[in-house]
């Protein structure tokens, strides 16, 4: 392969990646970038880990995953909703584990953006996420 034509799949490839990161942004205020997916050692699960950002006053939107969510905040704070549940506040260095397919929200309720590190358990080949009523 010439070298011209290495560097253009390197780019393609790259914007690929950039692309991907926002197809997991959600609602407007969301946005999810991806920095790792990996096989885990239950067959037809992968692992997606994410850099996550809610800004200020925004909501994650009402929705599900396919599979574990385990995030950590970093910055910030949240209100998290989550169905069934009474709302609960998320500080910087406080984590928290969402099952699969159970609706739930996050809002950020102060004047700074929130910051977590997502980790998904999902199941391969369906949306990171989906939109819940």
């Amino acid at each position: 392969m010439r070298i011209c034509s290495r560097f253009a799949l390197l780019a393609v490839a790259g914007t690929l990646t950039l692309a991907a990161g926002a197809i997991y942004a959600q609602g407007s205020g969301l946005t999810r970038t991806l920095v790792g997916k990996a096989d885990v050692s239950v067959p037809g699960r992968e692992a997606v880990v994410a850099r996550v950002e809610v800004a200020p006053g925004a909501r994650a939107g009402r929705h599900t995953h396919p599979g574990d969510e385990i995030s950590y905040l970093l910055e910030g704070e949240t209100t998290l909703e989550v169905d069934g549940q009474p709302p609960r506040i998320v500080k910087a260095g406080e984590s928290f584990v969402i099952p699969a397919g159970v609706v739930h929200d996050a809002y950020n309720h102060t004047g700074a953006p929130a910051k977590l590190v997502g980790v998904y358990v999902v199941e391969k080949g369906k949306p990171l996420a989906s939109p819940a009523p």
